[in-house]
């Protein structure tokens, strides 16, 4: 398979859109989201986005060829939330091996076909691992500061659950993404070096945190230098931002990281800022122009989108990702 450093070394690699933006437009019910097998499931199951690779895997596969086809290198599996900790939501804890397998297998089923379409372009996949929706930093109880709905080595488990699937499943490099709480992320790092020294392995790793407003800073208060600082110790592939603004915001801090480190950088902004109905309004003309400044100034070796970005975004990036040259991360 292609050396993926060797190409980003060479020329700006172009990330999927959003998953969930597209799975919107199938407008499943909740029976389309049971299928034949958790038909009597005990509860509702609607919103598990990532229990489609079991029950519409079709529906996925066709989401990741029609990034493919618009020029997308990387697209990502259906797995934003399959941990342990994501899926007790949905009592469904027991199926987070089948859930990565299942969705990394469907990816790469999709990115071989393409590749072997076109050898000159080869297409990866990256094993999408989320956030969680737990905070090992902060308490969720303003009355009690020192309480944690989690902790470092519950979270190491559940990671660590999650990308031996992923592995299994055939995935190209692992992304620990939308980074909220980089104590979260460090626990899927070290979950991560794990793995690789137990399979003596040597798997790409992206991270992707997020800057989630004005203050430049995540949710648990780092800057954009304390973000990279606590993250560098790891040898990554790239380091980058997505979610919570749009390109046009997110510039600055991008800015700031491709000036702070000689890893690849990437980000996958989401299309634009929500409107009031929580939907997003930019279009992909609008998207491109916004990027346009990233490639112009040589900020980004990797660049795709987030909520709200459809193939058609993708299309645009990726179009306008071919004039120019990637980031020097050496510079």
């Amino acid at each position: 398979m292609s050396n993926i450093r060797q190409l980003l070394e060479k020329r700006i690699l172009v990330l999927d859109g959003a998953m969930g933006t597209m799975l919107q437009q199938y407008n499943f019910s909740e029976e389309d989201y049971r299928g034949e097998r958790f038909k009597h499931f005990p509860t509702s199951v609607k919103g598990n986005n990532d229990l489609l690779s079991i029950t519409q895997p079709d529906a996925i596969a066709e989401i990741h060829a029609k990034y493919f086809e618009v020029g997308a290198d990387i697209v990502e599996t259906n797995t934003f939330s399959a941990t342990t900790i994501g899926m007790a939501d949905y009592q469904m804890e027991d199926l987070v091996y089948e859930l990565n397998y299942n969705s990394a297998k469907i990816a790469k089923q999709v990115a071989d076909q393409f590749t072997k379409q076109n050898p000159q372009k080869p297409r990866f996949v990256a094993g999408s691992i989320g956030p969680t929706n737990k905070t090992a930093s902060l308490s969720p109880d303003v009355n009690r500061p020192e309480y944690r709905a989690t902790s470092f080595e519950e979270l190491r488990i559940a990671y660590k659950a999650q990308i031996e699937a992923l592995i299994d499943g055939g995935v190209d490099l692992l992304l620990v993404e939308t980074v909220f709480d980089t104590l979260n992320a460090k626990a899927a790092l070290f979950a991560i070096e794990e793995v690789k020294e137990e399979r003596n392995i040597n798997i790409p790793i992206m991270v992707s945190g997020t800057i989630t407003d004005a203050s430049g800073r995540t949710l648990s208060g780092q800057t954009v230098e304390a973000f990279l600082t606590s993250i560098a110790h790891v040898p990554l592939l790239s380091v980058g931002f997505n979610c919570a603004l749009g390109a046009q915001q997110l510039k600055p801090y991008l800015q700031r990281l491709s000036h702070a480190t000689t890893f690849f950088t990437s980000a996958h902004p989401n299309a634009g800022l929500p409107n009031a109905f929580g939907e997003y309004d930019e279009t992909p003309q609008q998207t491109q122009q916004f990027i346009e400044p990233y490639l112009q100034d040589g900020l980004v070796n990797i660049i795709g989108g987030c909520c709200g970005t459809t193939p058609e975004h993708i299309k645009a990036i990726a179009e306008v990702a071919e004039k120019y040259q990637p980031r020097d991360c050496f510079k």
